[in-house]
C-alpha cells in the first residue's frame, strides 16, 4: 500500500466495490463504517476482481469516490464546528475580553493568537486593514499562550496592561518586537508605551489573569483549535494566516446569515 493510499481511500474503495457488486444483484452491501460484511469469501473475491477491473478501465473512479467521501467528512466537520461555536457563544462574547474596531459592530471576529507565533504577527497588518475597510467589524482578542514561557509572559502582560487601558498599545509593541520576550524587554516596552511598570508586574501575578488564560486554552480545546492564528467569524473557523479576501468573504457570509436569521 502506497503512502498516499489511506484508510479513507480504502473505505471509498470498499464502498465503490460494494456498489458495483450490488448492481449485479449480489449479496447485501457491507457496513462500510464498521468494516463488517455479510459477504461470503467467494463474494468478497468477486468484489476485489470487479474493483480491480473497474480501476484498470477508469482509475478516476477511485479518485471521485475519495473526493465524495472527503466532501462528506468536511460537511460533518463543519456541522460539528457550528455546534461547538453555538455552545460556546457566551465564552466567545465575553465582555471582559480586549477588543478593537467598532464596539457595536454587526459582525464580531474573535482572534485566537500567540504573541510568539510568526503567523499571528504576519496577520496583524491584515487585521488592521480589515478594520479600516469595514467599519462594521469588532475584533476580539483571545490570548492563547501555547508556545512556551515567552508566550505566557506576553499574554499575562497584555491582560495586566488591559487594566491600565493599555492592552492595544502594548500588544502592538510586543508583536513588533523580537518574539522571545524577556522581562527586561517587557519592561522597556511597557514603560515606552506609558504603562505603570510596578503595577503591571503586580497585576501579572494575579491569579485572575492566570485563570483567564486557562479559560482561553480550554475554550480553544472545546472548539477544536490546535494552533494559531484562528479566527472565529460567524459560525465558522478560519485557521492560519489567511488573505484579506478570505476574511472579507467570511465576514460577508456572517453578515448575510445574521440578517436572514440563519
Amino acid at each position: 500500500m502506497s503512502p498516499g493510499f489511506t484508510t479513507r481511500s480504502l473505505r471509498a474503495a470498499m464502498l465503490l466495490a460494494a456498489c458495483l457488486f450490488a448492481g449485479l444483484g449480489a449479496a447485501p452491501t457491507p457496513d462500510v463504517a464498521s468494516g463488517s460484511s455479510s459477504f461470503t469469501p467467494e463474494q468478497r473475491a468477486e468484489i476485489v476482481r470487479i474493483l480491480r477491473d473497474a480501476l484498470k478501465q477508469d482509475p478516476s473512479i477511485l479518485r471521485e469516490a475519495v473526493t465524495a467521501l472527503q466532501a462528506d467528512e468536511a460537511d460533518q466537520q463543519a456541522t460539528a464546528t457550528r455546534a461547538a461555536i453555538t455552545a460556546q457563544h457566551a465564552a466567545l462574547s465575553n465582555p471582559a475580553d480586549p477588543s478593537v474596531g467598532n464596539p457595536k459592530g454587526d459582525v464580531t471576529i474573535v482572534e485566537f493568537f500567540d504573541t510568539r507565533c510568526p503567523y499571528c504577527r504576519h496577520m496583524d497588518p491584515t487585521m488592521t486593514a480589515v478594520l479600516q475597510q469595514d467599519p462594521g467589524v469588532k475584533l476580539v482578542y483571545k490570548d492563547l499562550p501555547i508556545l512556551g514561557p515567552a508566550s505566557m509572559l506576553g499574554s499575562k502582560a497584555l491582560l495586566a496592561a488591559q487594566r491600565q487601558g493599555g492592552y492595544e498599545k502594548l500588544r502592538t509593541a510586543i508583536m513588533q518586537s523580537p518574539p522571545d520576550l524577556t522581562t527586561d524587554m517587557l519592561q522597556k516596552l511597557a514603560i515606552g508605551v506609558g504603562l505603570d511598570w510596578p503595577r503591571l508586574q503586580h497585576d501579572m501575578d494575579d491569579p485572575a489573569i492566570a485563570q483567564r488564560l486557562e479559560d482561553n486554552v480550554q475554550l480553544a480545546h472545546d472548539l477544536g483549535i490546535e494552533g494559531t492564528p484562528v479566527l472565529v467569524i460567524g459560525d465558522g473557523l478560519v485557521p492560519g494566516a489567511v488573505e484579506i479576501a478570505d476574511i472579507t468573504k467570511a465576514v460577508t457570509e456572517a453578515r448575510k446569515a445574521a440578517k436572514s436569521g440563519g
